[in-house]
């Protein structure tokens, strides 16, 4: 094997999960994206011998870079440099950041994985980190991925990270790239100086629409407990099925020309007979007829299919609203003028 200067990156990876043996190997290859893994694995595998002087030169690199990552997450660029040449002298440090910096910019835009990334994976993977991180991550998603993401949190966290969420305004790619290297996560890279802006309030409510009911409920009394106003605004954005009892007729008889037949029908099966006959009185005698006709054929129904079907009508009428087609009232019966 060649002295440490004139191997790769991925020469250097290879030796230090055989420096590391097995049992750490194998938790640092769970946390590693699965491109990485089979090119570390392929590299291992041609690997005749490593010296002992080569893997020792090895870890010294790998612990100084960890060290570097550490001093930046802590406490930025600056706060780094000044540890770092008290501890390995000017040169080094120097040397030192510029790898970090340079590693980071390679990895420019690979924010966009965290969006083809399973939200249970991603659950396991936060798992035991700090709700603010959580929220940084979760922001980043689309909302369905986000809700599902968030559905699968432990119960003590959940509504911390909605609540976080609800009061994030924007957030530096900077500090997004400080929290993937302390995950020691390759989830995104770091662009100086811009910001990405984050609609908190608007996003969680959109979120807070696709979790189920008996979800939504609980995460609300939470927030509530720590902070009534956070609450209240998310209230006053979301928008459940049951607000339906409050849109205007018009409104209502567009939503049904839109809605799946089948959907509809589900939907109603497991709605008040107040909002049931919201429903019927924008329709015909005739299509009323049909359409309980059509619920009782359904039969017996699972609660989890009902709140499905009604999570999709909720997104139909929030599209239509969206090109102006129909008026919908908040929670806190407000209407939504477009």
């Amino acid at each position: 094997m060649k002295n440490v200067e004139q191997i790769t990156g991925l020469q250097k990876a290879a030796v230090l999960m055989i420096m590391l043996g097995d049992d750490v190997a194998s938790i640092i290859y769970r946390n590693l994206p699965e491109r990485d893994v089979q090119e570390i694995t392929r590299e291992i595998a041609s690997m005749d011998y490593v010296t002992p002087d080569l893997g020792v030169k090895v870890m010294e690199e790998y612990y100084k870079l960890s060290k570097t990552q550490e001093y930046i997450t802590q406490g930025g660029g600056d706060y780094a440099k000044k540890l770092l040449v008290k501890a390995f002298g000017e040169i080094q440090a120097a040397e030192l950041l510029t790898q970090v910096e340079l590693a980071q910019e390679a990895k420019a835009g690979e924010l966009d994985s965290l969006r083809r990334a399973d939200p249970h994976q991603l659950a396991t993977f936060l798992e035991g980190e700090h709700p603010q991180t959580i929220a940084l991550i979760t922001a980043h998603l689309e909302t369905r991925q986000a809700a599902e993401l968030v559905s699968l949190l432990n119960e003590r966290v959940r509504a911390d990270v909605v609540r976080r969420l609800a009061e994030m305004n924007q957030f530096s790619t900077d500090m997004a790239g400080k929290v993937s290297i302390m995950l020691n996560k390759k989830l995104q890279s770091v662009v100086k100086g811009k910001q990405r802006g984050y609609s908190g309030l608007k996003s969680v409510a959109e979120m807070m629409n696709r979790l189920h009911p008996e979800m939504q409920k609980t995460v609300l009394e939470t927030v509530e407990s720590n902070d009534a106003n956070i609450a209240l605004a998310i209230r006053n954005l979301m928008f459940t099925f049951d607000d339906f009892l409050g849109v205007p007729e018009a409104s209502i008889r567009e939503l049904i020309s839109q809605l799946d037949k089948k959907i509809l029908a589900t939907c109603l099966k497991g709605a008040s007979e107040d909002l049931k006959s919201n429903f019927f009185k924008c329709m015909s005698s005739r299509a009323a007829d049909m359409l309980k006709e059509d619920m009782e054929v359904l039969g017996p129904i699972r609660s989890s299919d009902i709140t499905k079907a009604q999570q999709e009508a909720v997104s139909v009428a929030r599209g239509l609203e969206a090109q102006g087609k129909i008026i919908l009232k908040t929670a806190g019966d407000e209407e939504f003028v477009v």
